[in-house]
């Protein structure tokens, strides 16, 4: 098991690195390309859109060998990644949205599989300290990637990024291959399409309550991106570079969050986790509306340390509480419920600031910590049950 959990903080830690340098170098190709600012921002885009297919991917992972498809993944990423060694002109461009939406829909794959296979290799008393290790390997990865993406870039150009990045999944693969899994049930064929996967993630409090504190935690987190900028810039009068330090401080303290969350899920429910998650978050959120410089970098500490929180808790709870046959789905699912809001919360969030930067702060700290309170309480006396059929 222990190698496992090595193997697993080892993706972790590869496909981080990948994924963030591969989406930074993206943008500032496609601008090198097209000179349109627009442009580059859209190629950010293409990673989020293909998790509203999630519920539909996480059936294909319950109905296809988890270990081999995670494989064969991975393997058909790099040579993807290799196809954008053609792209030399502004004409060419295209091909970089259509390998970014690809690859947002291997990642879909691929997450979903991962969660799915995460319980037949490890115990369940080291779970959850996995789970946060992961998170963890991941936020480090972003502290680290966008410097060493971009100057690879710059020392290289984009041929040299996309033969890094294309590498990277085929270590990945190796690493599934040398995990020792226990047999799993087999997929049941009784249950095609999505809709079961559905009941089991909403039929089941345990599983529903986190799902929903995170989703509306994670939301509102949506919200807080261009009043986080605007309050910097036009209400404490600072370089919008200061961003830098504010994005730093997140990081470092979701890499704390990851590495302790494990041992407060050993003592406490993952509803009742998700939801100080969210509290977190929420005073985090209030902290940065304050008009002081270090009362932001504390709020982007807290935030960093409650988001984590509330997503690994959630995780886990799809994990350790959904039927095996149903996991792809459920786990696939709940993705793009706990992600999705952010989509909608973006824009609002950048038309809210016009009213004022604090507006829309407040209101992220409401919704979550509004969830943090209501969805506990819907579960109490609700039967924490498994969906033991795909009917």
């Amino acid at each position: 098991m222990r190698r496992n959990a090595l193997l697993f903080v080892l993706i972790s830690l590869l496909s981080g690195f990948g994924s963030t340098a591969m989406t930074l170098a993206a943008g500032i190709w496609v601008f090198d390309l097209t000179g349109s600012v627009s442009l580059a921002a859209l190629t950010a885009i293409c990673i989020y859109v293909p998790t509203l297919a999630a519920p539909w991917l996480g059936a294909l992972v319950d109905r296809l060998p988890r270990r081999p498809l995670l494989i064969v993944a991975d393997l058909a990423l790099g040579a993807l990644l290799l196809t954008l060694l053609a792209v030399r002109s502004a004409e060419a461009s295209w091909l970089i949205f259509v390998v970014l939406l690809a690859r947002g829909v291997s990642y879909v794959v691929i997450d979903a599989g991962e969660t799915a296979v995460l319980p037949s290799a490890l115990t369940p008393k080291i779970l959850a300290d996995v789970n946060g290790w992961r998170s963890s390997a991941q936020e480090g990865m972003k502290l680290v990637a966008p410097l060493a993406g971009a100057s690879l870039y710059a020392w290289r150009g984009p041929t040299a990024v996309v033969l890094l990045c294309a590498a990277l999944p085929l270590l990945t693969a190796v690493c599934y291959a040398l995990m020792r899994l226990t047999p799993s049930e087999p997929a049941r064929r009784d249950s095609p399409g999505f809709r079961p996967g559905l009941r089991a993630l909403f039929g089941v409090p345990a599983v529903r309550g986190p799902v929903l504190v995170a989703a509306a935690a994670i939301g509102a987190s949506g919200l807080k991106d261009a009043a986080v900028l605007a309050h910097l810039v036009h209400d404490l009068g600072l370089p919008a570079t200061r961003l830098g330090y504010l994005g730093t401080a997140q990081g470092a303290g979701s890499i704390v969050a990851g590495v302790v969350v494990g041992r407060v899920l050993a003592r406490l429910t993952p509803l009742t986790v998700t939801a100080v998650g969210a509290a977190g978050f929420a005073v985090g959120c209030l902290v940065q509306a304050l008009p002081w410089w270090p009362t932001m970098i504390a709020g982007s500490l807290l935030i960093g340390v409650g988001l984590p929180w509330a997503l690994i808790a959630a995780v886990t709870a799809v994990q350790t509480r959904t039927p095996d046959h149903l996991l792809g789905r459920v786990a696939a699912t709940s993705n793009t419920v706990m992600f999705g809001p952010v989509a909608l919360g973006i824009p609002l969030g950048a038309a809210l600031i016009h009213l004022g930067a604090v507006l829309p702060l407040v209101i992220a700290a409401a919704v979550s910590v509004s969830a943090a309170l209501v969805v506990p309480r819907t579960a109490v006396g609700s039967p924490v049950r498994m969906i033991n059929s795909g009917r």
